[in-house]
């Protein structure tokens, strides 16, 4: 209905209104970018929202299996918690592996094979799944994060959603780096750290829409959590002051023991995937067994049990003697092994935390132990410490330095950070070439650190791939057929573009063009009357990319490269076969 037939009694007032909102919907539709960022918000409001609602299911079945536990197995005593772990897994096993076994593990390397081989394809039910799955694996005293289950669970409602709005490849993988981005700035409360991790471990795209894209959904995510569960950050980190200039060395020794925890971590944790994998015993039973290994360890050593942050923020005010700060170290790694090895659900992103703090704490009370002048408390190290041995399994330097920066919001521990962090990141590799993530796709046969790395040279310019003015060849709307024809005859191509009497760009002449003229017009004809004047050109500050993506590429074998401030003048040409080299060189193939 048009609204000029609007009811009378209606007041004008109200109609305005109406087509205002109208009008922004027709622009908003009309706009790639606008629909990108308008579904990135709905991604973010609904990752925040399912992050709160996981946050405080874990603290519902918590206090079920712990508190009520408790009272339900009483004739067992303390040892009550040998089982509940154990109990957890018969729920955990069975729910993963026959409704979504995507679930199983931690979360990132599912979201990563998902964008390799599936397109950025996830199902629906690997967001029920994985939240209930993870949130009961914690609750019940599994020792692992729920950052990558948060991660996983926002990239499918990214993905969901692009699958929805029958979205393009691109975009699609575009609203999962979303969803990531806003899975760990909901659960950490820190969206410029949420918004590296998607752009460093799963996108390795920097373009702006990319990072607009995955900003939008952070800043939705962060507002939603923050209506929900406050403004504070995940962990209370105490403020940091650097003692002495002779402390900064001391640094580098914590990214190297920084860099040997990590790589001890990740072989541990895959040791344990392959020993459990390699048992013949039903998989939906194996977090059952996990489950006692850790329940056993528990008994002894609570500190093991869950996310951990209590005893990271104990290791941060150093508030945890050095001697089971360095059993610690042990213990949580084998624990984490266990849980996940064992087939139940959550993230590595707080155990390496938790590994880093414990090992940054050992570290600063034996240094301060040694230095007492020069250095500050064992918490300092233990903030450092963090960053080291996630950047170090990560492979995530970037991410770890600013996250870390996000919860202590002091600058002044930026140096000691970027220090340690590097070193450790750089050993690491040098033990590991692949990361925590990456590993178990690696092994899976998917190289997806070769795809980033593709894709980071293809972030190429058309100016960077085509073929200069100085070796293309041309001519003018005054040549005749017969000189196309010698032309195109001597030197094998098969197209050139057409230049006016001024020099200017006119148009494109092919071979097909010559063919199908020649017959009828004889060979005394012009170039002038047979080329094509309405043509698909670029500019060389144009990505290669957003090229490809253009309408027409694909029916065209040739595109002239102009100068954007004058598109008649001719830069270069940009050909099919430049185009191929280009992705030749990245080991990838040219898109369809």
């Amino acid at each position: 209905m048009r609204f000029e037939r609007m009811d009378s009694n209606v007041s004008q007032q109200a109609v305005k209104p109406h087509r205002a909102v109208r009008w922004v919907v027709s622009r908003i539709a009309r706009s790639d970018s606008a629909i990108m960022l308008t579904l990135a918000m709905l991604v973010g409001v609904g990752v925040g929202l399912g992050a709160v609602a996981f946050i405080r299911s874990i603290a519902f079945f918590h206090t079920l299996f712990f508190d009520q536990g408790r009272n339900v197995l009483s004739f067992m005593g303390n040892w009550y918690v040998l089982v509940i772990p154990a109990i957890g897994g018969l729920i955990v096993g069975p729910l993963i592996h026959f409704l979504a076994p995507e679930a199983k593990g931690h979360g990132v390397p599912e979201v990563m094979a998902a964008m390799e081989l599936r397109n950025g394809r996830i199902r629906p039910a690997v967001i029920a799944v994985k939240a209930i799955g993870s949130a009961i694996t914690i609750g019940s005293g599994g020792s692992v994060g729920r950052e990558g289950p948060i991660v996983q669970i926002g990239a499918a409602i990214g993905s969901v959603l692009g699958q929805r709005f029958n979205l393009s490849r691109k975009r699609v993988l575009g609203l999962v780096g979303a969803g990531a981005a806003a899975g760990i700035a909901a659960t950490f409360n820190a969206p410029i750290a949420g918004v590296m991790f998607a752009l460093e471990v799963l996108l390795g795209d920097y373009s702006v829409s990319a990072i607009s894209t995955m900003v939008f959904a952070a800043v939705s995510a962060s507002v939603v959590s923050r209506i929900f569960l406050g403004t504070h950050p995940a962990l209370s980190v105490p403020s940091y002051t650097l003692v002495s200039a002779w402390e900064i060395p001391l640094y580098i020794g914590l990214g190297l023991l920084g860099a040997i925890a990590a790589a001890a971590f990740v072989r541990s944790l895959y040791f344990m995937e392959d020993t459990f994998d390699a048992w013949r015993f039903p998989d939906y039973l194996k977090p059952v067994v996990g489950g006692l290994g850790l329940g056993l360890m528990g008994y002894f050593l609570p500190q093991v049990f869950g996310t951990g942050f209590v005893e990271i923020e104990r290791a941060l005010n150093g508030q945890i003697v050095l001697t089971t700060l360095i059993i610690l170290i042990f213990a949580k790694i084998l624990a984490t092994s266990l849980t996940l090895g064992s087939g139940s659900s959550g993230g590595v992103f707080a155990p390496a935390l938790f590994v880093g703090a414990v090992v940054g704490g050992a570290y600063g009370q034996f240094v301060h132990h040694l230095f007492p002048a020069i250095t500050a408390g064992s918490g300092a190290y233990a903030i450092v410490g963090m960053a080291v041995v996630f950047a170090a399994a990560a492979r995530a330097p970037i991410t770890a330095i600013v996250i870390m920066f996000e919860l202590t919001l002091d600058y002044n521990i930026m140096l000691p950070l970027m220090l340690a962090t590097v070193v450790a990141t750089v050993i690491a590799e040098k033990i590991e070439p692949e990361s925590i993530y990456t590993l178990k796709l690696v092994r899976r046969g998917i190289d997806f650190r070769g795809r980033l790395r593709a894709q980071a040279r293809l972030r190429l310019t058309v100016g960077e791939v085509m073929t200069p003015l100085a070796a293309i060849v041309t001519t003018t709307t005054k040549t005749t057929l017969a000189e196309l024809a010698d032309l195109f005859r001597t030197t094998g191509i098969h197209g050139v573009a057409v230049l006016d009497e001024h020099g200017k760009l006119s148009g494109v002449v092919t071979v097909g063009d010559l063919e199908v003229s020649l017959p009828g017009m004889g060979p005394d004809a012009l170039v002038d009357e047979i080329y094509t004047r309405e043509i698909l050109t670029a500019t060389p500050h144009e990505p290669l990319d957003e090229l490809l993506a253009r309408p027409g590429y694909l029916d065209v074998g040739r595109i002239p490269v102009v100068d954007p401030a004058d598109p008649g003048h001719l830069l270069g040409m940009l050909r099919r076969i430049d185009i191929v080299r280009a992705f030749s060189t990245a080991g990838v193939t040219v898109p369809s």
